[in-house]
C-alpha cells in the first residue's frame, strides 16, 4: 500500500510539473516569458491606461503566465495582424476578445472559451434602423478582420445586400457614423457600450446582431503550449478568478 501511494504520489507531482512548471524543452519564443498579441483598442477587455495596457484580458493572460512560471509581455498591433503574427512565430498566443469561428480554427487553435460576447448594432439616435433586418441597403462600419467584418460580409455584403466600409479600429469606425459617413457600426458590446458613453447623439440597438465566445489563440501544431494555457485557464476559471476579472471591468446589468 505505501509503495502504491509513493508510486501515485510521483505520477501526480510528475503531472503537475508537466502542467504549470517551467520546463527544460522551450515551447515560447522567449524562454520564461508569454509574449501575447493583442489590439489595445478593445476595452474593456484590451486597452491603455498611460503606456500599459490593461484591462480583461490583459489581467488572465498576466495570471496564465505566473500558473506557468512565466512572465506576460504584450505586444500589440492591428487586429488584422493577430492571427498571422501567432502563425508565424513572432508571438505566442494572441488574445483580443477573440471570437472562435470555423474560419479561424482552419490557421490556428484555440483554448476553450473563457468569456462570452456578442454584436450589436450602433447607430444613431434619430436612425431610422431598428433591427438587423433594416441593416440591408446601408453601409456598415465595422472593425477591419473582427466577427463583425466577416458577419457583416457574410450576411449582407456577399448577398449584394449592404455595403461595407472597413476601420482599422472599433473607434474609428464610430467616429465615421459620428461624421455621417456610414449608418450603422457593429461591434462587440462591451466596447460599443465604451463609445457610446464617449460620443453623445448614438445608441445601441436593444436587439443584438449574434454572440460569440472568447479564447485565446495558439499556433496549430504546439500542442504542449496549448495544453499548459488550458490547464491554467480552466484552474483559473474553476477557481473564480476568471469571473471575479470579467465582474471587475462588467457591471451586472
Amino acid at each position: 500500500m505505501k509503495t502504491l501511494k509513493i508510486i501515485v504520489a510521483v505520477v501526480l507531482v510528475a503531472g503537475l510539473v508537466l502542467a504549470f512548471g517551467a520546463c527544460g524543452k522551450k515551447v515560447t519564443i522567449k524562454e520564461g516569458v508569454l509574449t501575447w498579441a493583442t489590439n489595445a483598442q478593445f476595452p474593456p477587455y484590451e486597452y491603455y491606461e498611460g503606456d500599459k495596457v490593461v484591462g480583461i484580458d490583459a489581467e488572465i493572460i498576466t495570471l496564465i503566465a505566473e500558473k506557468l512560471g512565466m512572465k506576460a509581455q504584450v505586444e500589440d498591433m492591428e487586429f488584422e495582424s493577430i492571427i498571422p503574427a501567432v502563425q508565424s512565430g513572432k508571438v505566442d498566443v494572441g488574445m483580443a476578445g477573440m471570437t472562435v469561428t470555423d474560419e479561424r480554427k482552419k490557421v490556428v487553435d484555440f483554448t476553450s472559451p473563457y468569456a462570452t460576447g456578442k454584436q450589436v448594432i450602433i447607430v444613431k439616435e434619430d436612425s431610422p434602423i431598428a433591427g438587423p433586418e433594416d441593416l440591408e441597403g446601408k453601409t456598415i462600419g465595422v472593425q477591419l478582420s473582427t466577427t463583425g467584418d466577416l458577419y457583416i460580409t457574410w450576411d449582407l455584403v456577399d448577398e449584394g445586400l449592404a455595403n461595407i466600409e472597413r476601420y482599422n479600429t472599433g473607434a474609428d469606425a464610430v467616429q465615421a457614423l459620428v461624421q455621417g459617413k456610414i449608418d450603422a457600426v457593429v461591434i462587440d458590446n462591451e466596447p460599443a457600450k465604451v463609445f457610446v458613453s464617449m460620443n453623445e447623439g448614438l445608441k445601441i440597438l436593444e436587439t443584438e446582431y449574434i454572440t460569440e465566445s472568447y479564447a485565446i489563440a495558439v499556433a496549430k501544431g504546439n500542442t504542449e503550449l496549448l495544453n499548459k494555457i488550458e490547464a491554467a485557464l480552466q484552474e483559473l476559471i474553476k477557481s473564480g478568478e476568471v469571473q471575479k476579472i470579467i465582474d471587475k471591468y462588467i457591471k451586472a446589468e
